[in-house]
């Protein structure tokens, strides 16, 4: 039975809807409620998935939902996979693993699931540009999104009269002053790889092609092309972070942040309540970086932080149905952004968190990119390039780095390029 028909099932009718969907899935015997699992891939936000999951259970009879938050969840589910125990619903972030999975047909076509119209058209956007090869069909719903820019001390910038920069230059001249008066303009936190994608991330959607990686793939350019700037100025952020930004890693930075030791901190929004668990009283902001010398240039980094997926095998799927639609209900959504300070996927007019309204007017006209490093395969460690390439101190170390770059992205797309000619050949004949 089609979703549509089920959802027109009254509140009133409870046995006609349980009936409903054991036509649908050849669910449970009478009086047995149907089991929903999802798995999700952010322990960090358990607290919000404890009530998350507390609410829908009470307000539902027929359907008992368990969530799981494991540490390292895509190598838990990778686990599972082999061994054939799926969950009904993944929840997942909208990089390489979703993409993989997705690749390998592991998700339902979600098409007909009507809160898809709900969504924001940029993260509906992302998804398909994730798709190794392109797909017919919808198979996640984009729940949540994070922002990378510069985060700043409020108070210190008013205090000392700092006015936020529009351009490359009147950034760096704000490094330059603020250095000037005796204060650490950056943090940086390198000791943590992972770390070097706040900037790498920030510079690259404003200075290359949203559609690099892919480009790359096809043999329309190179990243010794397209990531030179990018690179050039990812060094150069280095005049004015701590000294040695390699021995300390990302909770050092925040505290150090949060305790003042510098005036901004270049990373994504998730750091925010990290920061604030270390000095709940700060006063952040957060603009969006930059890296342009034209204003209008400049695009906020934004990718999907956490979305849901259906597995293929799912056989409760009306029951899913129900649980895609509670979650995204406004309400229930609230309460994930308050945990995580988060921005909605949803085109529902939410308020934004007060520390990223300044990123607002990007948001609102989808003035956004994806993170690059959302499309980079995580077995080429582009994360320890950065890192290693940031330590050469040599003059061709930007040639070398960009040479490598070329290189790896090569040998570990390998079968990726040659399955796109195959394609490209098939189209072609």
């Amino acid at each position: 039975m089609k979703y549509k028909l089920w959802q027109k099932c009254t509140a009133a009718a409870g046995v006609l809807t349980l009936l409903c969907m054991q036509g649908c899935t050849g669910g449970p015997a009478e009086n047995e409620k149907i089991q929903v699992e999802l798995v999700q891939y952010k322990p960090e936000a358990v607290a919000a998935f404890e009530e998350i999951e507390h609410r829908f259970n009470e307000e539902h009879q027929n359907i008992e939902l368990t969530i799981s938050s494991p540490n390292e969840a895509a190598t838990v589910l990778k686990t599972r996979f082999i061994r054939g125990d799926y969950p009904d619903i993944i929840g997942i972030g909208g990089d390489m693993d979703y993409a993989n999975f997705l690749d390998a047909e592991m998700f339902m076509d979600i098409s007909d699931w009507e809160g898809l119209d709900a969504i924001k058209p940029v993260y509906r956007e992302m998804d398909k540009a994730l798709e190794l090869i392109p797909k017919d069909g919808v198979y996640a719903v984009p729940y949540a999104a994070n922002c990378s820019g510069i985060l700043y001390n409020k108070e210190m910038f008013t205090e000392h009269g700092w006015e936020i920069p529009k351009t490359w230059s009147e950034f760096i001249a704000l490094c330059e002053q603020i250095q000037s008066e005796g204060i650490q303009p950056l943090y940086a936190g390198y000791k943590d790889t992972w770390t070097c994608y706040g900037p790498w991330n920030a510079l690259a959607v404003g200075l290359a092609d949203p559609d690099v990686c892919e480009d790359v793939s096809a043999g329309k350019t190179t990243f010794s092309a397209e990531y030179a700037e990018t690179a050039e100025k990812m060094k150069l952020l280095l005049q004015y972070t701590e000294p040695n930004p390699y021995a300390y890693g990302y909770n050092d930075a925040c505290t150090a942040f949060a305790r003042g030791q510098s005036a901004m901190y270049v990373i994504g929004s998730f750091a925010i309540a990290q920061i604030l668990s270390a000095n709940p009283e700060m006063n952040i902001g957060a603009f969006t970086f930059p890296a342009n010398e034209d204003e209008s240039d400049n695009i906020l980094t934004s990718g999907i932080d956490l979305q849901f997926s259906v597995m293929k095998d799912c056989e409760n799927k009306a029951a899913v149905y129900a649980v895609l639609d509670f979650l995204n209900r406004d309400d229930i959504i609230q309460i994930y952004l308050d945990n995580q300070i988060a921005v909605s996927c949803k085109n529902s007019g939410m308020e934004i968190h007060q520390q990223l309204s300044e990123m607002k007017p990007y948001l609102d006209s989808e003035r956004v990119s994806d993170f690059h490093d959302h499309h980079y395969p995580s077995e080429m460690s582009v994360d320890a390039m950065i890192q290693t390439y940031l330590i050469d101190t040599a003059e061709n170390s930007a040639e070398k780095f960009l040479k490598s770059f070329d290189e790896n992205w090569i040998r570990y797309n390998r079968d990726l390029i040659r399955r796109m000619n195959e394609r490209k050949e098939g189209a072609e004949q």
